[in-house]
């Protein structure tokens, strides 16, 4: 089946930390698994509940231990069993992060043709 993804997905290991905004009462952090990543928005599970059509702040920890700060909006979410899986994009994400995701691409992809 062909790809019709705008960006490549890319898989992240690390984890992030995120919180509501705008939302009443404390913020506290939450951490969550990320399944895959792209320039456009990020798919993660946790075993919290967060409302679709929010907004969150998030930062993400790359391979190399770098962390970029974020805002996700909730655009889908599925429950299984105790987990919760979300889908969600990143909104007004300045260039240089997106450079820096770009970058993490082409790397992931340089070694994935070394490995070969």
């Amino acid at each position: 089946m062909e790809d019709k993804r705008k960006h490549k997905r890319l898989e992240l290991t690390g984890e992030i930390l995120i919180k509501e905004l705008g939302g009443s009462g404390n913020h506290e952090a939450v951490d969550i698994k990320i399944t895959d990543c792209s320039r456009d928005g990020i798919g993660f599970s946790t075993t919290e509940a967060l409302t679709i059509g929010s907004n969150y702040e998030a930062n993400l920890t790359l391979w190399n231990k770098d962390k970029i700060n974020v805002f996700i909006q909730i655009v889908r979410a599925v429950k299984d069993g105790d987990m919760y899986h979300y889908g969600g994009i990143f909104i007004g994400m300045p260039d240089d992060v997106q450079m820096r995701i770009q970058v993490y691409e082409t790397v992931s992809d340089e070694l994935a043709h070394q490995g070969k």
